[in-house]
């Protein structure tokens, strides 16, 4: 990896893996085999499947043979796979799980979404490089569409999405977290951190895109806006111009569903329209600022 400085003289190359969310075995990793055939193709299925999500493996196939790459379904499975990606469709429950991961019901049909920290939802998706790629967590307020926090690995652990829960957890809690059903957000250590913050767990059903469209839509605007405008040349460029977005995201950039307002500040001037009425008695917050109110169908 480029951003790693082997000669430093401060900071030994674990930590520098460490800080970079890299396993220093992959640091050390030297291929055999040229994989940047792969890497272009993934690259064209990023762009495909954030147009079109529905695009399954068949589809994807022929998207990417008509743009003159000779390419095989049984190709395009795997590499979808490795991005993390399927096709959006409600699909048949002909399995359960084998994993033994707890799984939650979906909490937010019908849901009336009044105010910030009521509900806050996660998921992961790919980010390309210039020569790789690299996966992006989010953490985001439902009501104000404000991203919390995130964080950038090169593989699909569990750490990282810990991690990014653990700093969002920093400034406040929600109520509701939502969340699909991959295994970063059923493993045991991410289940007991919400637990211990007394945090109802909702998890959408497989295959329904609507069930966390807020945290889908913010993936096409990342990609549009940032991604797909900047070649990253390292993770460590990644990071940073994650970063500098989702600063200008949160921050800067009106949102029109959010009355030109940023996320930034619907998310503080909804905390601080909340009022108490007499804490002591138990009673819960009611929230007079409802221009933006939300009811999911």
């Amino acid at each position: 990896m480029r951003c790693i400085d082997t000669n430093h003289p401060g900071i030994s190359v674990l930590r520098q893996c460490e800080l970079l969310s890299l396993c220093r075995s992959t640091y050390y990793y030297k291929s055999i085999r040229d994989d940047s055939y792969n890497i272009q193709l993934m690259r064209h299925i990023d762009e495909e499947y954030t147009r079109h999500p529905f695009y399954g493996i068949r589809r994807m196939t022929i998207s990417l043979r008509n743009k003159g790459f000779n390419v095989n379904p049984k190709r395009v499975k795997r590499l979808m796979r490795r991005m993390g990606i399927e096709a959006v469709y409600p699909k048949p429950r002909l399995t359960m799980a084998s994993d033994g991961n707890k799984r939650y019901p979906y909490l937010l049909k019908g849901l009336s979404i009044e105010y910030p920290d009521q509900v806050w939802c996660s998921d992961i998706t790919y980010i390309r490089m210039k020569h790789g790629f690299v996966y992006l967590v989010a953490i985001m307020d439902w009501f104000s569409r404000y991203v919390l926090s995130f964080e950038v690995s090169n593989s699909l652990d569990k750490d990282f999405c810990i991690k990014a829960l653990k700093n969002a957890l920093k400034s406040s809690k929600p109520e509701i977290f939502n969340s699909d059903q991959g295994v970063q957000f059923t493993c045991e250590e991410f289940i007991s951190c919400l637990e211990a913050f007394d945090v109802t767990i909702s998890m959408a059903n497989h295959g329904r895109v609507y069930d966390n469209i807020f945290i889908e839509r913010l993936w096409r605007t990342v990609k549009y806006e940032e991604v797909y405008l900047n070649d990253y040349e390292t993770v460590k460029n990644a990071i940073s111009g994650l970063n500098r977005y989702f600063h200008f995201y949160n921050k800067e950039r009106p949102h029109q569903a959010l009355g030109y307002k940023t996320p930034y500040e619907v998310y503080q001037n909804g905390r601080n329209d909340v009022k108490f009425i007499n804490p002591q008695d138990g009673l819960h917050a009611q929230n007079v600022h409802l221009k933006n109110t939300l009811i999911l169908s």
